[in-house]
């Protein structure tokens, strides 16, 4: 009979022991602090998959469910010469719990070393973020994670051809943010990133390509602008944490005070602006200044259905930005008769985001890393509303000029 080898991890989590039955069972918990995506159906015999956007995959069947004390499933990792075994045990005491995880069933082998290694590393730093998620709040993976500072836009062949880039993947600029890395490295609007410390960047992969660096870190980034290429070195910035409130109705206001300073400047695009500037379109296919209203209504709109998953605990899994969809657009902009009534609809709308955190459930706020998660995405710098009232700006100003 083969020998077989077993990994045992041990982490001590200020938290209770049904939270913690939750983050192995839960795929919107697992997301939380383990993996990129995840669907669970917490049975004896049900399925589990987990995936990583580095391409990693595992997937197994739950063999063992104990609420608050044990967790049992198979596990089948891609590239793994078999599948192996995972047991959680978990004992509570005082209102924290002591979490064992035990992963057995390597081989031996040049195969099995590679994996015990991967796999090793991994079940080390996921339990180090366990830790953080479930005890504080803050999501390491996000905490520690470096930023360009850049802001994105649309990119496919179409696009490439009108900005002259030779080549039609990679991750567009929409802007480089002042005081940050990329505009210290000189990138710029439409500049096309297609390599970031060695690796392959489109929209879907610089996430990947990020991994394991922290700010501060100095990388080659390789672009086009226009049709010719350029390489740098850029310096990764910190990333900038918000301060999370510690009570929903503190996130609410905190955020109503975010939309009143927006909601003026986004008023003032607007002063003295007829509804034939507000609905001109540039050239063919670009967004007139009624079209960014109806996409940061369209967000708005999103944002209750995503609060409203947080909550429940079924948030869909993160697969990148949707695309924006002309029909939703146009259909706001028929429904609304003015750009004035399409502004009122947007602020009631942010009203209602603000009575809906308001009304966040005690138990969600105590799911320390699901409330951090949602207090931290909303309170980001407003980047993308500044962005889009600068393509509102140009807009109107291309329609006077006509």
């Amino acid at each position: 009979m083969a020998k077989t080898q077993t990994a045992k991890f041990k982490q001590t989590v200020n938290a209770p022991a049904a939270q913690m039955y939750r983050a192995f069972t839960n795929s919107t918990a697992l997301r939380e602090w383990m993996c990129d995506g995840a669907t669970a159906d917490a049975r004896k015999g049900g399925r589990l998959y987990l995936w990583w956007n580095d391409g990693y995959t595992a997937s197994g069947e739950f063999t063992t469910l104990t609420p608050g004390k044990k967790v049992a499933f198979t596990w089948r990792g891609r590239g793994e010469p078999d599948a192996t075994k995972v047991q959680v045990s978990l004992a509570e005491k005082n209102g924290s719990t002591a979490v064992t995880v035990t992963h057995s069933g390597f081989g031996s082998g040049k195969a099995w070393a590679k994996a015990v290694k991967e796999l090793t590393g991994g079940w080390e730093y996921a339990m180090e973020n366990l830790a953080s998620v479930l005890g504080s709040g803050p999501d390491l993976r996000i905490a520690t994670r470096p930023m360009l500072g850049i802001t994105v836009d649309a990119f496919d062949a179409e696009i490439a051809k009108k900005l002259g880039v030779p080549v039609a993947d990679g991750v567009r600029l929409s802007g480089a943010l002042e005081g940050m890395g990329a505009r210290a490295a000189g990138l710029q609007k439409d500049d096309v990133i297609v390599s970031l410390g060695g690796k392959k960047v489109t929209g879907n992969t610089l996430a990947v390509a990020l991994q394991g660096r922290r700010g501060g870190d100095t990388v080659p980034v390789v672009f086009y602008r226009g049709q010719e290429k350029h390489k740098v070195m850029m310096q990764l910035s910190r990333r900038p944490l918000p301060e999370i409130p510690a009570t929903a109705g503190e996130l609410a206001e905190a955020l109503r005070k975010i939309y009143a300073e927006l909601d003026v400047e986004l008023a003032r695009c607007f002063e003295g602006v007829t509804e034939e500037e507000a609905s001109f379109k540039p050239t063919p296919g670009e967004w007139s200044a009624k079209d960014v209203v109806a996409h940061l209504l369209a967000g708005e709109r999103d944002g209750h259905s995503f609060i409203t998953e947080s909550i429940d605990g079924i948030a869909r899994w993160y697969d990148g930005f949707g695309s924006n969809v002309e029909a939703r657009h146009t259909a706001i902009i028929a429904t609304y008769p003015t750009v004035q009534a399409m502004l009122e609809e947007y602020r009631r709308n942010e009203a209602e985001t603000v009575a809906l955190l308001a009304a966040l459930p005690p138990e969600f706020v105590a799911r320390k890393g699901s409330y951090w998660s949602l207090a931290f995405g909303l309170l980001q710098p407003p980047f993308h509303n500044h962005d889009h009232f600068a393509q509102i700006r140009a807009a109107i100003e291309a329609a006077r000029k006509k």
